[in-house]
């Protein structure tokens, strides 16, 4: 059974720096497209990094050159590292895995994507 449990959210000021981490199991990593995602109440989750199973890394226009997309094999863990916070960045980020998926950019469907964490919250304040 797929399982991908996220944590590292919190509440920064803006500017500030937060790393999420995305612990996987239950499927060999490599073979999975893998993924972060963002949503705030009352709108559509949104893509906003990608690793292709192919190692190709891509990332979201909005988040470009501030969030980094990377994962340690040997830990099983992907990670989002979050610098340069602005408000507008809070959100309920989630991971996500499909073996079948592939990014030809930044920001995935998420309808492509079958298996998802639980999602941890990101707060950014003024």
């Amino acid at each position: 059974q797929v399982q991908l449990v996220e944590s590292g959210g919190g509440s920064v000021q803006a500017g500030g720096s937060l790393r999420l981490s995305c612990e996987f199991s239950g499927y060999t990593y490599r073979r999975y497209c893998m993924a972060w995602f963002r949503q705030t109440p009352g709108k559509e989750r949104e893509g906003v990094a990608c690793i292709n199973r192919d190692g190709g890394i891509l990332h979201a226009d909005s988040v470009k050159g501030r969030f980094t997309i990377s994962k340690d094999n040997a830990k099983n863990t992907l990670y989002l590292q979050m610098n340069s916070l602005k408000p507008e960045d809070t959100a309920m980020y989630y991971c996500a895995a499909d073996s079948s998926a592939y990014c030809y950019s930044g920001s995935p469907g998420a309808a492509n994507f079958r298996y998802w964490g639980q999602g941890t919250q990101v707060t950014v304040s003024s």
